[in-house]
């Protein structure tokens, strides 16, 4: 005999958040039978099957089919299970919904035909191994018969976009403008002319061999980040510390071609750093003159997208180093 009391149907879908009609659906269907009848035939509900009710209201909002439910309620499936699986359904669901709104954000803001949104749903469907073919052909076109120094684009190259699995939707944005980009031959054009203009010329050269990209990056990029610090904090070229990192700086960089770091040398390191800065702001400034600049949002544009979709901060640019500084603690070296 059942102990609890009994609820007609009317206060059953109230109690489960059901219509009386979907109460009436799952009793028919065999899913949720009611616990008994009343003296007139009436159906009627403990709390135990009230609270199946809400389960399955509950499961039916998530989109769980009845045949599913059917089996968890049978037993041939646990409600983590089930849970766990319509999970990863609504985080597909979540993906695929954030590409879109990535799509028609990027379509908006562009005011993009029909064709280009069928280009743009191609970009964000992308597999992984599609993508980083797409980075790879930018970059062997741009290193084609490119006069800069050997390794230079293969180092450039390793600084590629890597989308995540649960990418948000500006990271998504990024991808589709990074992808529309790479992929044409005007920014293509561009970038290979500012890294032509940029490294080619014999003051700048030396910039791009694999000797000082290795130890701006890798090796000294800590003895980099010393001078660095001793410039923020406001210190003096002539200041000890500033004198000692300096001088380590300058050691380890003689040291990659076994130079005595003699005056004459230091000198001419102090010049080439003291030059940068003038370097760049000549090439910057043929390029304001230009009728097809392209120094401006190439290959600095590149970076930020990459950066914004690995979700890491972009490098330092040329102008935020203090050169003249470096140069300046470099000549007061005794």
């Amino acid at each position: 005999m059942n102990d609890h009391p009994l609820y007609p149907i009317g206060d059953a879908a109230r109690r489960s958040g059901l219509s009386v009609s979907a109460v009436r659906f799952y009793a028919d269907s065999g899913l949720i039978e009611p616990t008994g009848l009343n003296e007139a035939g009436h159906r009627m509900y403990d709390i135990h099957a009230i609270a199946q009710l809400e389960l399955v209201r509950t499961l039916r909002e998530l989109d769980t089919d009845l045949d599913e439910i059917r089996r968890l309620l049978e037993g041939g499936t646990t409600l983590h299970d089930l849970l766990t699986t319509h999970l990863e359904i609504v985080e597909r669901q979540e993906r695929t919904l954030r590409a879109r709104r990535a799509v028609l954000r990027t379509l908006i803001k562009q005011g993009a035909t029909t064709a280009q949104a069928d280009l743009m749903h191609k970009l964000v469907s992308m597999t992984d191994e599609e993508r980083e073919q797409t980075i790879d052909d930018f970059w062997n076109d741009i290193g084609e018969d490119l006069d800069v120094p050997e390794g230079f684009v293969d180092r450039l190259r390793t600084m590629r976009p890597v989308l995540p699995a649960d990418p948000t939707a500006a990271q998504l944005e990024a991808w589709i403008e990074l992808a529309d980009l790479v992929s044409s031959p005007a920014f293509r054009d561009a970038v290979r002319t500012y890294l032509h203009d940029a490294y080619s010329t014999p003051e700048t050269r030396v910039l791009a061999t694999e000797p000082f990209q290795d130890f701006m990056h890798v090796s000294g990029a800590p003895l980099v980040e010393e001078l660095l610090a001793a410039y923020r904090a406001g210190e003096s070229p002539r200041s000890p510390w500033a004198q000692q990192a300096v001088t380590r700086f300058m050691e380890a960089a003689t040291a990659l071609s076994d130079t005595p770091l003699t005056p004459a040398v230091r000198n001419r390191m102090a010049d080439l750093y003291r030059q940068i800065p003038d370097i760049m702001r000549q090439i910057a400034e043929e390029e304001a003159t230009s009728e097809s600049p392209v120094y401006d949002d190439t290959h600095g544009r590149y970076l930020s997208l990459v950066a914004l979709i690995n979700g890491t901060a972009t490098e330092e640019d040329h102008d935020s180093m203090p050169y003249a500084w470096i140069a300046d603690a470099m000549r007061a070296v005794l």
